[in-house]
């Protein structure tokens, strides 16, 4: 049965995509992700009191928790909301997270002492490129007006993502294997919670307009994303290793393309499946045994 994890927490992380095109038009991204985080929260700790779930032992593991859970809600999550918000395409910002296996795999040997051995580079490049054709169809590069639309600071800020969520991959490998699943789960969600709070009342509006498709995507990203998404990565970070984990992610922007044709008619071309199909043997080279 857990053979079928990483493919399910692929398909569960790409309708993470998807959920923000639907929602962001309809509230500002911080207050956006407040809502879906206090919503998390609440519901996640109900669950836990009812299913009576141990704490994790002391309040240092905690606090290790809570940092991991604010880079990767806060810092990886917000980070790309507010980059897609100030106008980067989507297609950009995946390609720009489609670096983070990468960083994370240059960054485990000296943090883990993870040894990466040359197929996995390779592996790890050919996902590289396997993005790349996957979304060139997405992205007009010869339209001189593309970066017309946004400035440098989306670019920035979704760079900033992608850095934010590899840290968080290594925090947790290094400081949080021992952290109770449910609960753990619920500390980076109430932590992410409070610091939105801030961003959100701080620097927006807290306008929210509530159509079917706002609450849609909403309890999607809560339940999809949020509940099995983030639990599926927690198991695998605490069971493989980071490099391994993270290179599951050049699988998202493929199946989001796919995903993406099914619900917005976007086309997929030659180069898009040509680029699937060198992105499944990236991965396949980097996490065999």
């Amino acid at each position: 049965m857990t053979r079928f994890i990483p493919a399910l927490f692929v398909f569960f992380w790409s309708t993470g995509f998807v959920g923000a095109k639907f929602g962001l038009p309809y509230a500002e991204p911080f207050t956006f992700l407040f809502v879906r985080m206090i919503l998390t929260s609440a519901i996640l700790l109900v669950v836990l009191l009812v299913l009576k779930k141990r704490w994790p032992d002391n309040w240092k593991l905690s606090a290790h928790v809570a940092v991991s859970g604010i880079l990767i809600h806060v810092g990886y999550l917000g980070g790309i909301f507010y980059a897609i918000s100030l106008g980067l395409p989507s297609g950009l910002a995946a390609l720009i997270a489609g670096l983070q296996p990468l960083i994370t795999a240059l960054a485990a040997n000296p943090i883990l002492g993870e040894r990466i051995k040359t197929i996995q580079w390779i592996g790890l490049f050919l996902g590289i490129i396997g993005v790349v054709l996957v979304l060139s169809e997405k992205l007009d590069i010869q339209n001189p007006g593309l970066l017309d639309s946004f400035g440098i600071a989306a670019v920035i800020w979704a760079f900033g993502a992608v850095i934010s969520i590899t840290a968080s991959s290594l925090y947790q490998k290094k400081y949080c294997t021992s952290m109770p699943l449910m609960s753990g789960t619920f500390i980076q969600y109430a932590a992410a919670t409070i610091a939105y709070s801030g961003l959100a009342f701080g620097f927006e509006t807290m306008h929210v307009n509530w159509t079917g498709e706002f609450l849609f995507a909403l309890f999607w990203l809560i339940f999809v994303p949020s509940f099995g998404g983030i639990s599926l990565l927690m198991w695998m970070i605490k069971q493989g290793a980071a490099s391994k984990v993270a290179s599951l992610f050049y699988l998202v922007p493929p199946l989001t393309a796919i995903e993406a044709y099914f619900l917005f008619d976007e086309t997929l071309g030659l180069a898009a499946l040509v680029g699937m199909v060198v992105v499944c043997i990236g991965v396949a080279l980097t996490v065999r045994k």
